[in-house]
């Protein structure tokens, strides 16, 4: 596999789509509601109407208006269709002939989608997640290229350093200082270890990520292996994710079968391989100690630090551990460079951050928003408000976090800023009240 193999993919890619491409969110929520009866009776219904050479029914993954799925969405039109019912989908399709349909249209410009700034979830809902030609034909590898052939492990250090992104997964330690401690720990044996163990209660961001985009993680895992000296990774997830584990199964094999993991890759002497544990569901094993105990196949018991993880980890190794959402914003801060990705947010805490709105709020569902929103405009304009009265509080950070008063709704979303208040980030989880 070389850089023009990877443009030959991308344009066979391409080349293959219809030109109008429904998209039927497939991810575990909207399963849930039927949403795979939903894609099949459009499939029907296009073959039905001969349609077949310039429509193409999609399975994508999670579009984050939950609350309103199953959701089905049309380019390239950018038509929304919401709360979709397997016995009327196929107007759906009728309507794209001429036909009329009385499923609820959406909007595509509701505050919930303007409001966002995508970056980890640019491609989710647009993308079928158990097909790697469509990841790299929208630029999918090439970040990982780009690292090995035009940059040495200590300049990826240094980009993601310069980027200013900090671990998504709770207390925000900033990426770039980790990964530089695990690089320059001896040459030998070292681990990459991606937590996608999310406990908090409400909390669904990595699930989402690992089902709608699982390529992005391993792009974000195998430059990091690059960076730091690692050549073996391992995804931690809980056994309650079934889909997010079969498509992250689905992605690997397909990454081995085209040579973007495993050895020589790129044909560059660097080999890297990911492996997948599946957890027990112990909200202790989020904590990176005992997820290593866990990985290990042993009791999820936290143990004293230091030594941390970095120094010594996985099998007594050096192991870098981040979360699911921050490997996925490696590929794109390579892509795009750490200038911009450091331009977005506040001073301390840069870029975007996935929430999950929960609760008392019309609008429920998963949003990706610049640092330094404030919480009003989340709550209020993007989540629509409560139904009924008024709001009384948000809960930010799952069991570590606290409970932000309405008198603080303009507090900017920062990890200063929620901090100050008595909270914190936390891995994304945000309930209404």
């Amino acid at each position: 596999m070389d850089y023009q193999d990877l443009l030959d993919i991308a344009e066979a890619e391409k080349t293959r789509q219809k030109s109008i491409r429904v998209h039927c969110c497939t991810s575990t929520g909207c399963q849930a509601a039927n949403s795979v009866d939903v894609m099949k009776n459009m499939k029907n219904a296009v073959k039905t109407a001969g349609l077949e050479e310039r429509v193409e029914v999609v399975g994508v993954g999670c579009m984050g208006f939950c609350g309103r799925g199953p959701l089905v969405q049309i380019d390239p039109d950018d038509t929304l269709y919401e709360e979709v019912e397997p016995e009327n989908a196929a107007s759906i399709i009728d309507a794209l002939n001429g036909g009329t349909t009385e499923v609820i249209k959406g909007d595509s410009q509701h505050p919930f989608f303007s409001h966002q700034l995508r970056i980890v979830r640019e491609h989710t809902g647009k993308i079928n997640p158990e097909r790697i030609e469509e990841y790299v034909a929208v630029g999918g590898y090439q970040s990982l290229y780009h690292a090995l052939h035009e940059m040495s492990p200590a300049e990826v250090v240094e980009e993601i350093t310069r980027s200013g992104l900090r671990g998504r997964g709770g207390g925000g330690y900033p990426t770039g200082l980790k990964w530089a401690t695990v690089a320059k720990m001896p040459e030998g044996q070292k681990y990459i270890i991606c937590n996608g163990d999310e406990g908090d209660p409400g909390a669904f961001m990595d699930r989402s990520v690992l089902e709608s985009d699982p390529h992005l993680v391993l792009e974000g895992m195998a430059i990091a292996g690059y960076a730091v000296g690692a050549n073996h990774g391992f995804i931690y997830v809980r056994a309650e994710y079934p889909l997010a584990i079969q498509r992250l199964q689905k992605a690997i094999q397909q990454a081995k079968k085209y040579g973007l993991l495993g050895s020589q890759i790129f044909d560059c002497p660097f080999d890297f391989k990911i492996d997948i544990r599946i957890g027990a569901g112990a909200f202790v094993c989020g904590e990176e100690t005992a997820l290593i105990k866990s990985v290990e196949g042993k009791r999820g018991n936290p143990v004293p630090r230091p030594p941390y993880p970095a120094q010594s980890g996985l099998w007594g190794c050096p192991t870098l551990i981040n979360n699911v959402e921050t490997f996925a914003n490696i590929a794109p801060i390579l892509k795009k460079g750490a200038e911009w990705y450091a331009s977005i947010g506040t001073e301390n805490s840069k870029g975007t951050k996935i929430f999950a709105l929960t609760g008392k709020v019309r609008n429920n569902g998963l949003i990706e928003v610049p640092m330094g929103i404030t919480l009003r405009e989340i709550v209020e304009e993007m989540g629509g408000g409560v139904p009924a009265g008024e709001v009384k509080a948000v809960q930010t950070g799952g069991p570590s976090g606290g409970c932000i008063p309405v008198s603080m709704l303009d507090t900017p979303v920062d990890y200063d800023s929620l901090s100050k208040v008595g909270s914190m980030m936390g891995s994304g989880g945000m309930g209404i009240m």
